[in-house]
């Protein structure tokens, strides 16, 4: 293979320059314009959140939800351990503790754990991520969240189009978030969305994003805020990517069967649990015999790119005096995982390539 195959690389619709050319000629290139509400009013509409607040990245809607919710100085936010960093660092942003929680069988958070943490810590809040796409056990960690009187934050930044029950990643919670880093399902290049049932918590979303100005005609503050609002060119970028969401869920989805199909015999596959249906945002699997970092190698000498699985939080060394209640299965998805090339515009028989050369290899 000549050309570098990537990891998830971005996926143009064809749309995205006709709507930037339309932001230019309007000249609202700023965090204001058409296109920013348009981007927001798509999002509800597939996902039926209520309301929206389009911002830069999802670390910095997740570090709006935690400033909205109260979350501050010695609060203590039960997280998932198998994750990425942006999920975790607002809660530090807030002072407060990350308390990481291991994984189940899913590969997502263990709701088990999660109660255990919540009778011996009281957390204010639960950050669960719905990994690769995946929907966790989203009834039983509400079920908690109202037992033990925690506010839910579903960090769904690589989940949007995934589902539970026929409802949304990200609409379950209090808050949700998602990405369009670029490299998730659809991509404004960078950028983020925050969603919830709460208007008014919407409301001061959007006003904190905007660095918090009162309504006055000079610059006032009662608080202060940040520069976290989506520009109008990203949005215009969003809209056009939206209209292709369903059909990148689709194509993602059969990456995963080829792969499965292919080298099922040899490695595991991240399930999904009952009831749900994933957007495979990234095919991630763990070998039976094979080491996945070998393989990495193999595939790095033919020019495709692939990754471990996200070192567990409790591993890493900013967090070594984290608290954390584990099981060893976040530790092991780790030292036997590795995510595959899945972006949607692959061909079948590339991704036939790629299993030809790990089964060499």
């Amino acid at each position: 293979m000549n050309s570098k195959i990537f990891l998830s690389p971005p996926h143009m619709s064809g749309k995205e320059l006709d709507y930037i050319k339309e932001v230019f000629e309007s000249n609202y290139i700023a965090p204001v314009g058409e296109f920013i509400e348009r981007f927001e009013q798509s999002i509800c509409d597939f996902t039926k959140a209520k309301y929206t607040c389009a911002v830069v990245n999802g670390t910095s809607a997740i570090h709006l939800a935690l400033r909205i919710l109260g979350i501050k100085n010695g609060d203590k936010v039960l997280a998932s351990t198998f994750t990425f960093i942006g999920s975790i660092t607002p809660i530090l942003f807030q002072n407060a503790e990350p308390v990481f929680i291991d994984s189940d069988e899913s590969w997502n958070i263990d709701p088990g754990l999660v109660e255990e943490a919540a009778k011996k810590e009281k957390p204010k809040a639960l950050i669960v991520t719905h990994l690769y796409g995946q929907m966790a056990k989203i009834e039983d960690l509400l079920f908690l969240s109202r037992k033990y009187g925690f506010y839910l934050i579903e960090d769904a930044a690589e989940a949007l189009g995934a589902t539970y029950k026929k409802k949304h990643a990200g609409t379950f919670g209090d808050f949700g978030i998602y990405s369009f880093n670029g490299n998730k399902i659809i991509t404004t290049s960078s950028g983020g969305m925050l969603v919830s049932s709460n208007g008014e918590w919407i409301r001061q979303a959007r006003f904190l994003s905007t660095q918090a100005k009162e309504n006055y005609p000079w610059y006032e503050h009662e608080t202060f805020g940040y520069n976290y609002r989506m520009s109008n060119v990203l949005a215009a970028i969003g809209v056009a990517q939206m209209e292709v969401l369903e059909e990148r869920v689709k194509r993602k989805r059969e990456i995963f069967d080829i792969y499965k199909r292919e080298l099922g015999d040899i490695a595991d596959f991240m399930p999904e649990i009952e009831n749900s249906r994933g957007n495979r945002w990234l095919t991630t699997l763990i070998f039976k015999d094979k080491n996945p970092l070998k393989v990495s190698e193999t595939l790095k000498k033919h020019n495709i790119e692939s990754r471990p699985l996200w070192k567990p939080m409790h591993t890493q060394p900013v967090f070594r005096n984290a608290k954390a209640y584990i099981n060893g299965a976040s530790e092991a998805l780790f030292k036997k995982g590795l995510c595959l090339p899945s972006g949607t515009a692959l061909k079948d028989e590339q991704i036939i390539e790629i299993c030809r050369i790990i089964r060499k290899g």
